[in-house]
């Protein structure tokens, strides 16, 4: 079921809010999807349609998936999952290494998951505009 990314009702929302971990899904060079475990936030008020962001090391496979897109981005999804309910978020992926905007996400991601991820000087974060939301939560 489609969901407005800018603004969802208030039961897509709260299930982005809870703990779940989530996969994003990455083009390789190939055109294959590249999928892993990751934690997401979710800003419907970020950007023009919204956000999710992925905090990550700068040297990870998904990092250089979205960098060979070259400056267009990558087209790429997040979803999570829990019993009957689910959501997916796509849109376009860019890497954002501005300090300010690492720290930003390292505090949703901490607001969402109750911990603050260990320092790590090579995090970067994939942002993603949205262009699309579904799911049933």
């Amino acid at each position: 079921m489609a969901t407005d990314p800018r603004n969802p009702d208030d039961s897509y929302l709260s299930f982005w809010r809870e703990y779940h971990m989530s996969t994003l899904t990455t083009p390789r060079a190939d055109g294959t999807p590249h999928v892993v475990a990751v934690g997401v936030t979710y800003d419907p008020e970020g950007g023009e349609n919204g956000l999710a962001r992925v905090i990550t090391n700068k040297h990870s496979h998904k990092v250089a998936n979205v960098l060979a897109a070259g400056a267009e981005g990558a087209r790429v999804a997040v979803c999570q999952v829990d019993k009957g309910r689910w959501a997916t978020l796509e849109g376009v992926a860019r890497i954002r290494t501005e300090p300010d905007v690492v720290q930003d996400a390292v505090d949703r991601y901490a607001t969402r998951y109750g911990r603050v991820p260990a320092p790590n000087p090579d995090r970067v974060v994939i942002e993603i505009a949205l262009t699309r939301a579904m799911g049933r939560a």
